[in-house]
């Protein structure tokens, strides 16, 4: 071996640390040698044999070198053990003349280059070290990113098959839904809707919101919206519905402090009345050929999984009045718990309806409505409205 010059570890960080595993004393000195000219700060951490270098891996050390000809191990199972044992470290191979083939499968095998040692100098020496961690650090990255979009793909997957596909067969219906979670990245929150018409000709409509925005909040959601569909499809509906749901809310859920608001409509099979139950919701807004109101405010009971705490729980319902041409939209409290511009207040219902009587009043029917509503909601916040976000908008009519 001999040196023509050095250079710094390209890309390498502060003081690098190097872990040289040679039994060859006079090998290993020559390269501690050509390494410390190249770089005097280099740690080198020097191992004889492969159970001492298993013994010497540490997370700080951002490169291995080893001989594939030591006392304890032979050819390429060196390799194999190291990288078992430090996975996410670069590894650069020595072979000698007669050994570059090994040098080559050693690459192959998962080594980040190969070096003979009769031709190294301090130049090539360093450059390959550095290469060899980028190189490594590449192999990650690329590596994380693969693992990171197959588990988008699959977490997405998962979420769209959880959202749930209306059972409507009512062709006088229009029905449409917007859903946003506030976390980042994903595809279901805490909040949940659903739609179901029965073989009686009812149809059922739900909207929900549990406490709290994180995944186990959204897996509630998703549990709780699935126990009612199939309250629903059993024939159940009104207080004896919720109070079921409360008890499936009060098993499932993980903590005491979790609770959940709900608004539920049964529409007659008429499609002219409707009866209503709330149980700590919002107020759905009405739209009708006179304008746009507030359903009543009473009566109406507590949030689901307050049985503990307010004796006698009940949630009482009211008739609606809708008429031949209506529309009903249920949201939860994300669309009006944004700021209503430089004021500092909140939006609330009473700007939600300022804005949905502007937009109705417009013409906005549908789709159009909707989105229309959330847009305005997000300009006066200012922003993207940060919790979660669930609007159900059930019309029959001009309406």
């Amino acid at each position: 071996m001999h040196s023509r010059g050095a250079e710094r570890l390209l890309g390498v960080a502060g003081s690098p640390h190097l872990l040289l595993v040679e039994d060859d004393p006079g090998d290993a000195f020559l390269f501690e040698e050509l390494l410390t000219e190249a770089q005097p700060d280099v740690r080198i951490t020097v191992a004889t044999t492969l159970a001492e270098a298993l013994a010497a891996l540490r997370a700080e050390i951002q490169c291995v070198i080893v001989d594939l000809s030591l006392p304890d191990a032979e050819g390429l199972d060196a390799l194999r053990q190291v990288r078992g044992h430090a996975p996410s470290t670069a590894v650069l191979v020595l072979t000698g003349l007669a050994d570059e083939h090994v040098g080559v499968e050693a690459v192959a095998a998962g080594a980040q280059d190969y070096l003979v040692k009769q031709d190294v100098d301090g130049a090539l020496l360093t450059r390959a070290i550095s290469y060899a961690i980028e190189r490594k650090r590449a192999d990650e990255s690329e590596r994380q990113l693969v693992e990171a979009r197959a588990l988008s793909r699959e977490n997405a997957r998962l979420e769209r098959g959880l959202l749930p596909v209306p059972i409507l067969t009512d062709a006088t219906l229009r029905h449409h839904t917007r859903y946003r979670p506030g976390r980042d990245r994903a595809l279901l929150g805490g909040d949940f809707h659903d739609t179901v018409e029965t073989a009686d000709g009812a149809v059922h409509v739900v909207i929900g919101d549990v406490s709290g925005h994180g995944a186990d909040e959204a897996s509630l959601g998703v549990r709780l919206r699935m126990a009612w569909r199939t309250l629903v499809l059993a024939g159940h509906t009104g207080d004896r519905l919720l109070d079921t749901l409360d008890a499936v809310l009060q098993h499932e859920r993980s903590g005491e402090e979790i609770f959940t608001t709900v608004c539920m409509l049964t529409i007659a099979p008429d499609r002219r009345t409707a009866r209503l139950h709330r149980a700590g919701h919002p107020r759905p807004l009405f739209f009708g050929p006179d304008g746009v109101r507030p359903v009543p405010d009473e009566p109406r009971g507590p949030a689901l999984g307050l049985l503990g705490l307010i004796p006698g729980v009940e949630w009482p319902a009211v008739d609606l009045e809708l008429g031949d041409s209506w529309g009903l939209m249920l949201y939860t409290d994300g669309l009006i718990e944004g700021f209503a511009g430089d004021d500092g207040g909140y939006l609330d219902l009473s700007g939600l309806l300022e804005l949905a009587t502007a937009a109705h009043g417009d013409g906005q029917r549908g789709d159009a409505l909707v989105d229309g509503l959330i847009a305005e909601a997000e300009r006066l916040n200012g922003d993207v409205l940060s919790d979660d976000l669930a609007v159900l908008l059930l019309s029959r009519g001009d309406d």
